[in-house]
């Protein structure tokens, strides 16, 4: 596949936020992509553009004859492409344009995104063996950064369901059926509920994290939360709001302690500072039947993976494509969990756009999880996707 020119323009995310489209002309016609934009980020996350969004489209329009020079056929090419626009661009860009190349070059192989990441993907055609396919990771109650709201919010950023059945298809209704079921507690038991929705399309509530688990734990499946504690980290403290009080390091993990002892939760995401290395690890180390899960503290970093692994921080980590931009990086990221043990979950941003090609990547590297939200169609459209790879293999 070669590619002819490369044209960006700037859409709107699912929040209404400027973020990068990317087309590129090849020899067999146009393909594109997008990427989304996350809110809570981490600060060690790559930049999400070298300067700003405009800069980054008027750098590939600089770069769009050196990519007339080269045949991209393999995952592994997308070198060529990093080899260009290394130190021009941002995350974002680097994310959307080796997106678009990819479904290039999987259509001139009339092959699916998937195929071109796995190492036999003809093992699954021949039913050799099985494959995996990730369970679904539904952020169903919203608090944090994700709920802008004048009336009090759980200081957690989410609250996740996990259930465990058979196939993607009936995870999927399951957690949309508890979600709304889960609406219809809150407008008994909240008195400020307004049956609004978050950035993630999650429930808005004025009760507090141990409230809304109380609620979560009725419905009988595993549970998640997505604490995203760097948010309100603040000198040495954490500083909460609902209720309005500070823990020090060894009363936040206490109250995690109590939180995990209390309720089903197999997933702890972020509990600590996005620095604080060795309090996750001390959390993990008390649970290690639990996932302590790092985003904030790994950032899809192979480097900061490391790190997490070496010093027995976490049991999963989140890969987001677009904090490193590189899907290179991202190949790393995954074997190198892989290969020590660490689960890996496929994430989504709270600014979404109707890309759905995360699934694909997700299916491809054989990820554990995919959270990916309950509802909104930029959402959906992912999870749909991963349904069809799944149904693909039933034909």
């Amino acid at each position: 596949m070669k590619i002819k020119s490369v044209d960006a323009k700037p859409i709107l995310d699912s929040r209404g936020e400027k973020t990068i489209f990317i087309t590129i002309n090849t020899n067999l016609g146009k393909f594109s992509a997008s990427s989304p934009t996350g809110k809570s980020t981490g600060k060690f996350e790559t930049k999400t553009y070298k300067t700003t969004l405009e800069e980054d489209i008027k750098s590939l329009k600089k770069l769009k004859d050196y990519f007339c020079d080269d045949s991209i056929d393999k995952f592994s090419d997308l070198r060529r492409i990093e080899d260009i626009i290394d130190g021009h661009v941002g995350a974002n860009t680097t994310f959307a344009l080796e997106s678009a190349v990819l479904k290039a070059v999987a259509k001139e192989q009339k092959k699916e995104v998937w195929e071109l990441i796995m190492n036999n993907p003809h093992d699954f055609s021949n039913r050799l063996k099985k494959p995996l396919f990730p369970r679904l990771v539904g952020n169903c109650v919203g608090g944090g950064k994700h709920s802008n709201t004048k009336t009090k919010k759980p200081d957690f950023q989410e609250f996740l369901l996990i259930p465990n059945e058979e196939s993607v298809e009936k995870n999927f209704e399951k957690n949309k059926k508890i979600k709304k079921e889960i609406g219809e507690i809150l407008k008994k038991e909240d008195e400020n509920f307004r049956s609004t929705k978050n950035d993630e399309n999650a429930w808005i509530t004025s009760l507090n994290e141990k409230q809304v688990l109380d609620i979560l734990k009725r419905f009988r499946v595993d549970l998640g939360v997505d604490i995203a504690a760097a948010g309100f980290y603040r000198r040495k403290k954490y500083c909460y709001e609902n209720p309005m009080l500070k823990r020090d390091f060894d009363e936040q993990l206490k109250y995690l302690e109590n939180l995990i002892k209390n309720f089903p939760l197999i997933y702890i995401e972020d509990p600590m500072d996005e620095k604080d290395f060795e309090g996750f690890a001390k959390l993990q180390e008390k649970f290690p039947g639990k996932m302590v899960v790092g985003d904030d503290l790994t950032v899809t970093h192979l480097k900061r993976l490391k790190k997490a692994v070496k010093e027995k921080s976490i049991a999963a980590i989140i890969v987001k494509p677009n904090q490193c931009g590189s899907l290179l990086e991202v190949k790393r990221v995954c074997e190198f969990a892989k290969e020590n043990k660490i689960k890996i979950i496929f994430s989504h941003r709270s600014g979404e756009t109707e890309e759905s090609i995360l699934a694909d990547l997700a299916f491809g590297f054989q990820a554990d999880f995919f959270k990916c939200g309950t509802e909104g169609d930029v959402r959906i459209n992912k999870i749909k996707r991963l349904i069809e790879i799944e149904k693909s293999f039933s034909e």
